[in-house]
């Protein structure tokens, strides 16, 4: 059913994008009701407009907080065209009927952003913008509700073609969108005042994107963000589902590098693939670290993402430009470095420009969704447990291999030597078999593991492990301990004269 909007109640914070419409309203010939700052900005343009106060015969009391909660604005607003007692109702007490409303909601989000002061927070709690969008979005047979700017200029076009006339479909699209953004500023709130032993879900994130498609082609798939409040992408075609969840593996890992005393002031380079550290390493300067990280595993690293703490200069952009990658992350790119690595127009480059992420992580499962904590911080304490404690060489390895290992899928073995990951083990249903899997990986491609150090995401079961790394040449051993069975890996390693340090922090990575 088609409508012709005749009267408007206008009551935004924000004016810009707001004065091509009312010139539209006004050259319609439609009434406008309005209140306060809205108001005199109509005022301003020479507009004729109708003070709510005008309706209700109530000035705005209490600073503000009430002004159009009131039965001639509601009654305008929810009143039945097509019930004759609705319209006989309104006609007894004079309330007219109002077609559009034009509502924005006070910056609570904005206002939370910005400060701690609670008095400044509560007042921007938003009482009657919600109250009118709902009322309006419930109403969407006879209303048109426009409650973001956002949406400021499909109501300017839908006036200007369809002269002040709506149809069903339009009104109740208007109204879905309304009841999202109100469903969205209700979170923002009970999140701020909510524990952490809240009865409910409490998560909104607005910024919708299509994915060409999830996980695997015939899955479809959004994602819910503004990733450019951490990068600037400067290349590329757009990240695919399978890239978004192997950058934010990456950037959680360079984020644990930023904080670890063994690399301070290095390069680090890292290769991820399907959510796995391939290949990382540290050295002075950024090619070597990424010739290091490279040569820890070259085959996999084929398709993967990679990321770097430091600017990517141009002796680096050559060698990396020789192999094929979906991604690359740093902090920034030297001139010469960019005109080199966009020489192949789907390459992927980020500018990576802030490391804050979430302090909480979700999981869908089965009906319902896992919520916790992320795994933030390396280890809890660092007791020498073994046969001797870790030498001067041996601690920025043991600490290195830690945070490889934490990244990788347990159960997890990683094998460092020299501050580069030259063996690992990772997604293996027992740890002795992701231990075979990095030693096999490092005598691949060469590696001598004579004082090479091993790290592992949770205790050790058995001594199998320790008896295993040491028989190729391991003599260092991080682990967070716990096991009831700790004192058979703690003796060997006193048995065998060998370093092992207790974390007291396990890293499963499911």
């Amino acid at each position: 059913m088609d409508t012709t909007i005749k009267s408007a109640l206008i009551s935004v914070f924000y004016k810009d994008g707001l004065e091509p419409i009312v010139q539209q309203l006004y050259s319609h010939g439609i009434t406008i009701y309005s209140t306060g700052g809205t108001q005199q900005f109509i005022e301003k343009l020479g507009i004729p407009v109708v003070p709510v106060e005008d309706l209700t015969t109530y000035p705005s009391i209490l600073g503000g907080r009430v002004k159009t909660l009131h039965p001639s604005v509601f009654g305008g607003i929810l009143g039945r065209r097509e019930l004759r007692s609705d319209l006989e109702e309104m006609a007894q007490y004079k309330i007219p009927e109002i077609d559009l409303v034009i509502v924005d909601l006070y910056p609570f989000e904005e206002t939370v952003a910005t400060t701690t002061e609670e008095k400044s927070i509560i007042e921007k709690i938003d009482i009657g913008g919600p109250s009118m969008i709902r009322a309006a979005a419930k109403n969407f047979s006879h209303v048109v509700v426009v409650a973001a700017r956002s949406q400021y200029g499909e109501l300017e076009q839908l006036l200007i073609s369809q002269k002040g006339t709506t149809t069903l479909e339009q009104r109740k699209k208007f109204a879905a969108k309304a009841f999202e953004i109100v469903a969205h500023y209700d979170v923002a709130i009970a999140k701020y005042f909510a524990n952490e032993n809240s009865d409910y879900f409490l998560e909104s994130v607005s910024q919708r994107k299509a994915m060409r498609y999830g996980e695997n082609p015939h899955q479809a798939a959004q994602f819910f963000g503004d990733l450019s409040k951490i990068f600037n992408q400067l290349h590329g075609k757009e990240l695919s589902y399978n890239n978004l969840v192997d950058v934010d593996a990456a950037v959680q890992l360079i984020v644990d590098f930023d904080t670890c005393d063994a690399v301070k002031g290095e390069a680090v380079f890292a290769i991820i693939k399907h959510t796995n550290v391939c290949g990382v390493a540290s050295r002075k300067t950024v090619k070597e670290s990424w010739d290091v990280a490279l040569a820890g595993d070259p085959e996999s690293a084929f398709g993967g993402v990679l990321i770097c703490n430091m600017p990517i200069d141009e002796q680096t952009a050559k060698a990396i430009n020789e192999l094929f990658f979906e991604v690359l992350i740093a902090p920034s790119f030297d001139a010469d470095a960019l005109t080199i690595l966009k020489t192949k127009k789907n390459r992927i480059l980020l500018e990576h420009h802030s490391s804050s992420l979430p302090s909480q992580q979700y999981k869908s499962v089965l009906n319902g969704v896992l919520a916790q904590q992320t795994d933030q911080g390396n280890f809890a304490k660092w007791e020498e447990m073994g046969g001797r404690p870790s030498s001067f060489d041996e601690k920025p390895n043991l600490e290195f291999a830690n945070i490889v290992c934490k990244h990788l899928k347990s159960n997890s073995i990683a094998l460092v030597g020299n501050k580069q990951l030259i063996g690992k083990g990772c997604g293996q249903t027992s740890r002795i078999d992701a231990l075979r899997q990095a030693i096999e990986k490092a005598k691949q491609f060469n590696f001598d593991l004579n004082g090479a150090v091993m790290a592992s995401d949770a205790f050790f079961p058995f001594a199998d492990c320790v008896q295993m790394g040491h028989a190729v040449g391991i003599q260092s051993f991080i682990q967070p301990g716990g096991s009831v069975r700790d004192k058979d890996s703690v003796e060997y390693c006193k048995e065998h004269q060998l370093a092992m340090v207790f974390t007291g922090t396990r890293h499963f990575k499911h």
